[in-house]
């Protein structure tokens, strides 16, 4: 799982592994709290609504025309 949830008071959500067992990771300001196997058992570390998706964007590629600026003939 590559989704990762943030919420109030240094609260992160992250899916992990444990013993072979999809877990959901709590963690608070980077310590563990628990490794939760329902979201019921995370609701009770975390009020679920305060929880916030965080979205990776990939990053920009650079475009071709200007990767190419600067080798015309009329900048020799």
């Amino acid at each position: 799982m590559d989704r990762r949830w943030v919420g109030l008071d240094g609260y992160e959500v992250v899916g992990a592994v444990r013993a072979g067992q999809q877990v959901l990771r709590v963690r608070r300001n980077g310590w563990l709290v628990a490794d939760c196997t329902s979201v019921a058992e995370v609701a009770r570390h975390v009020d679920l609504a305060d929880l916030c998706e965080v979205i990776e964007m990939p990053a920009r590629r650079r475009a071709e025309s200007s990767m190419a600026a600067g080798t015309s003939s009329h900048h020799r």
